[in-house]
Formats: structure tokens, C-alpha cells, sequence
């Protein structure tokens, strides 16, 4: 049989440089949240299934990494940190009576299609804010993403802020089948524009409700698309989540961050526990999100307390990569100082690098190897 020594499809080695830049990108996110006044929590690597379920509306069962314990439990890997974070929240804390915000570090696990290039393993950091239903705290997590990415280098990024409450009011309304239902939720994150029309011509809606659900696709851009959306219902959800993001968004001119947030009321998550704003940080040099968050007030009632949250996750991975597809150094690393030494020379070479390395130097100690100079 071959011996295998590659790694398998999905997942890689970071090493040297690369890896020193992902863990000082690492430590400039954790004091931007730690300068929020959030507190660092660690779950486990894997969990009873019950935690991911589908009735939790996380990852699909089909992209999960699945095993067994000695007693026949089905356990799964981590596939996205905050309904593990919920159980552990529902069961240490009482955020019923004290708002709890957490952030986390470690690596989630989705046993997804790997077409171009996508990884299984992915490094994510985030933070989640349980036990809080303002919209203040709503735009505290969009500042806080966009004081991250400012402050791992980026500077051209644009934060795209959802309404998941406008577009479920608008479905409610129309009573589409549940086929008819996902098609238009799936035309309309594809911005199927012909698509969306052709599908809501062919029932019979309300001309007005009609429009609306037309609009969907096109409805995204800055501030004036909040009036836009507003004009085009009258609704009482869709109006009363359209007041939600008008609120957000002058909290957000207070930390100065506005011009970094555009909205798209398009937007749909396959995450289907979010039940309010959802928002998703782009840059050029990568296809995907870095980040992604949202409100899921709803989540915790599975782990048995209600709590109404908030939070985002980043995904280190993406956010190296467009780093170094913009050319953006984390940091600049010294390159250790080499001292080489002989059977002789080892008590005088031990003796330099720990002088040395007291001094703040990176001392590395190598023993000449025979036959070089």
C-alpha cells in the first residue's frame, strides 16, 4: 500500500511566515473585541448532534462531519460556533438577567463541495451578544466588524446589511407553497432578476404585494434604499424592519463607521435561525464573505431559556487570503538571528543567545553540521 503524505482534499498546513501573519492578524481581533469589553469563551471541538440539528437550522446533516461514541451517540464536529456557544451560554449564564457578550477562537468543520478551492477547516473568530434586543447592540457588532477589518490592514471593504424580517413579512403575506417559496428565495440571493418577475407574475398576488417581491433583487445600495424600501409596502413588519435599520444607522454615525455599510434587502442567508438584521463584509481578492452575522432571537429556545442575540463570525481564512491578494502585510517579521556552533564553541554559543534573546532578539542556535564551512 502507498504511503500517504499529503494532506487530504480541504484542509492545509500553514507554516513560517504565513503562519506567524494568521496569528498576528488573530491577536489584533481579539483585542478589538476584548476592547468591547467581551469576555473569551472555548466549547468543545464536537458535539452531540442535537446541537446542530436541523430544527437548529444550522449547516445542512449532509455537509456535517459525523462519528460515534463507545455508547452509540452521534457526535459531529463543529460546523459553526454560535449554537454551541448558545448551549453553552443556556447553560452557565442568565442572560434573562444580564446581558452576556462572548467571543471565541477555534477551528469549524464543513464537509462541503471543496469546488474552487473552498476549505473544510476553516479558522473563525466572532462574538456573540445574548440577552440583548436593541438595535444599539445591533450597531455595536457592525462597528465592531468594521474595526476589525480596519484593523487588520484592509481599507477598501463594504459592510452589506440585510433585513430578514422585511423579506419573511412580504413570504407571509404572499402564502406561496413551500416550493414556490424557495425558488424565490433562491432567484433572489442569485439576483435572478428575470427570474424573480417570471416566478411572482405566475401567482396570483396583489399588484402591490407583487411589486414588491419584484423589487427584492434590486433592492440594495446605500442609505436611500432604507426609503425605497419603505415606499413600497405598507406592510407593518416590513415597515417596523425598515425603521430597525434606519435606527442602526444613525447609532453608526456615531462611531463613524457609516460609509462603510450598505444595505440589500436581497439578501438571504442559508443560516435559518437569524431572525432579523443579517449583514455579510466583502473586499475585493476573495469571492467570499469575510464576515458574516446576524440576530437570531429564536435560537436559544432550543437549549431551553429564550433570549433574544446577536453576533458574527470571521473567517480568518478568507480574510489572509484577500490580505495577501491586496498585498496588505499583518506585520513584519524578524528573521532569526542564526548562531552556529561546534562541540567546542557550545558553552560560549549558549551563553551569546541567551544574552541575546533577554535583549528582545530571536536567537536561533544550529550545531555546524560536518563537512560545512
Amino acid at each position: 500500500m502507498e504511503k500517504i503524505f499529503h494532506t487530504p482534499e480541504g484542509v492545509r498546513d500553514i507554516y513560517s511566515r504565513e503562519c506567524s501573519q494568521k496569528h498576528e492578524l488573530q491577536n489584533r481581533i481579539r483585542k478589538v473585541f476584548q476592547g468591547y469589553g467581551y469576555e473569551e469563551i472555548e466549547t468543545p471541538t464536537f458535539e452531540y448532534f442535537e446541537v446542530f440539528s436541523r430544527e437548529v437550522g444550522t449547516v445542512p446533516s449532509r455537509d456535517l462531519y459525523k462519528f460515534f461514541d463507545r455508547e452509540g451517540n452521534t457526535l459531529v464536529l463543529r460546523p459553526d460556533f454560535t449554537p454551541s456557544v448558545s448551549r453553552a451560554c443556556a447553560t452557565y449564564f442568565s442572560p434573562a438577567k444580564e446581558t452576556v457578550t462572548l467571543f471565541y477562537t477555534g477551528q469549524a468543520f464543513v464537509n462541503s463541495s471543496s469546488y474552487q478551492g473552498r476549505l473544510k477547516e476553516t479558522t473563525q473568530m466572532g462574538v456573540e451578544r445574548i440577552g440583548d434586543d436593541s438595535p444599539e447592540a445591533d450597531a455595536e457588532l457592525l462597528a465592531m466588524t468594521v474595526e476589525c477589518l480596519l484593523s487588520s490592514g484592509l481599507r477598501e471593504f463594504q459592510v452589506s446589511v440585510g433585513q430578514v424580517d422585511y423579506f419573511k413579512s412580504l413570504l407571509k403575506e404572499a402564502n406561496l407553497g413551500e416550493d414556490a417559496e424557495e425558488r424565490l428565495r433562491t432567484l433572489i440571493s442569485e439576483k435572478n432578476y428575470f427570474g424573480v418577475e417570471e416566478l411572482v407574475s405566475s401567482q396570483q398576488l396583489d399588484p402591490v404585494l407583487s411589486e414588491a417581491l419584484k423589487e427584492l433583487p434590486h433592492l440594495f445600495g446605500s442609505r436611500e434604499i432604507l426609503d425605497r424600501a419603505r415606499s413600497l409596502t405598507g406592510n407593518s413588519m416590513a415597515v417596523e424592519a425598515v425603521k430597525r435599520l434606519e435606527k442602526i444607522y444613525e447609532i453608526l454615525k456615531l462611531y463613524g463607521y457609516e460609509k462603510y455599510i450598505s444595505f440589500d434587502f436581497g439578501m438571504v442567508s442559508k443560516i435559518q435561525y437569524y431572525t432579523g438584521i443579517i449583514f455579510q463584509a466583502y473586499t475585493y481578492g476573495t469571492g467570499e464573505p469575510l464576515v458574516k452575522g446576524g440576530r437570531y432571537n429564536e435560537l436559544l429556545k432550543h437549549f431551553g431559556t429564550s433570549a433574544a442575540s446577536t453576533g458574527f463570525v470571521i473567517v480568518v481564512d478568507s480574510l489572509l487570503t484577500a490580505l495577501s491578494r491586496q498585498k496588505i502585510e499583518t506585520f513584519r517579521q524578524e528573521s532569526p538571528y542564526i548562531l552556529t556552533y561546534t562541540e567546542d564553541t557550545l558553552e560560549e554559543a549558549v551563553v551569546k543567545a541567551q544574552r541575546l534573546r533577554k535583549e528582545g532578539r530571536h536567537v536561533a542556535l544550529r550545531k555546524k553540521k560536518e563537512g560545512t564551512e
